[in-house]
């Protein structure tokens, strides 16, 4: 009987862990979102947006609104052009009243992607793209996107435990294509900026400033307009001299700067700052346009990727990629009891093998 007192203590100890429950209620970070996969992806222009919880509805539980602003903020920032966040994914076609409030009130301007009518208050971003899933992206329907439109395309790396496979083809053929790389925010804001930026003309100066204040939040987004005239630009610099830079035509990027187009100039200049055209001459007028695409680019693409968990695995197929990324975060439930269940195997690692000992030599001395 003695011989069989070990076995059965062993075989207790080993099965604690595994009958163990774990902690319910605990919530896990992402650390990714605070390292240098982080910094990247701000510095190549992808914003961060919210998800929400996982498993928590914001239309049935809308604390997590909130939540999931104060979550992601404590990691990084949303945008090179602001701190906080501004995106929200809702899985739901209709945003409520109730709803709505709770997301303007975090700070929140901007839903989608399947949001079909959304509260004054809140713009609406549509998936309109398909997705970057081989098997599900569709180019034609890319292509066929309406001019200064923004086209939304679906991602998400993991469903559950399976990986999903990128569309490396489209991706590749996305990446040469003539179009302005952006994100949710960036685009809307871009075209407030651009809306709100005035130039007016006297002898041979031409000065370009906001025409309205903005409420932009924290956000801090360049504008673009047109201006057709008919004489030759000799400068364009900011009201404290500083030259602005030249705009490739190939830049698809948002940045501040100015190029020569027919018939005129296109100028991309930050909401607060004044901007001064000095021409060769005098001229018989200006017309001035806001420009909804940067750099007069055809159309805006932004990738979105749904219930970002862990921002390496989702970005991890797209190193160096050109494609700017809606990044709408989502926390996850701890996956298991955090430093409890690796100081607990430990225990067992060296507690097992002293009860074996113990116990036979207390047998052999019985």
């Amino acid at each position: 009987m003695g011989g069989k007192i070990p076995t059965l203590f062993v075989f207790a100890l080993l099965c604690v862990p595994i009958f163990c429950p774990a902690v319910a209620g605990e919530w896990g970070t992402d650390t990714w979102l605070s390292s240098v996969i982080s910094s990247e992806r701000l510095d190549s222009g992808d914003e961060f947006g919210c998800h929400g919880y996982e498993g928590v509805d914001p239309i049935d539980d809308p604390w997590v609104i909130a939540a999931c602003k104060e979550y992601l903020v404590g990691l990084t920032n949303a945008s090179r052009w602001g701190i906080n966040p501004i995106s929200f994914g809702i899985s739901h076609p209709v945003v409520d009243e109730e709803t709505g409030a709770f997301l303007i009130s975090s700070g929140f301007s901007i839903v989608g992607d399947m949001v079909e009518d959304a509260p004054e208050g809140l713009s609406i971003a549509t998936r309109n793209g398909a997705s970057l899933e081989k098997g599900a992206s569709d180019k034609t329907m890319i292509e066929s996107a309406e001019e200064d439109s923004l086209v939304s395309i679906h991602w998400r790396a993991r469903v559950g435990d399976l990986r999903v496979r990128e569309d490396k083809d489209v991706i590749s053929w996305l990446e040469e294509q003539p179009v302005w790389f952006t994100t949710w925010g960036e685009w809307h804001l871009h075209r407030e900026s651009g809306l709100s930026t005035n130039a007016v003309l006297n002898n041979s100066t031409i000065t370009i400033q906001p025409s309205q204040p903005m409420d932009m939040g924290s956000w801090s987004v360049p504008g673009t307009i047109m201006i057709e005239l008919n004489s030759t630009v000799i400068s364009v610099s900011e009201s404290d001299g500083k030259p602005m830079p030249m705009l490739a035509s190939d830049e698809r990027k948002l940045t501040v700067g100015w190029r020569q187009v027919d018939g005129g100039i296109i100028v991309t200049k930050h909401p607060e700052t004044t901007v001064i055209i000095e021409l060769d001459s005098g001229t018989g007028g200006i017309v001035t346009t806001p420009l909804l695409t940067f750099n007069d680019l055809n159309y805006s693409v932004t990738i979105v990727g749904h219930h970002t968990s862990n921002l390496f695995r989702w970005t991890q197929d797209f190193s160096g990629s050109h494609l700017s990324f809606t990044w709408l975060i989502e926390r996850s439930p701890e996956e298991s009891v955090g430093w409890k269940l690796p100081l607990f195997a430990m225990t067992m690692l060296i507690a097992v093998p002293l009860s074996i000992v113990y116990l036979i030599r207390n047998d052999q001395f019985s």
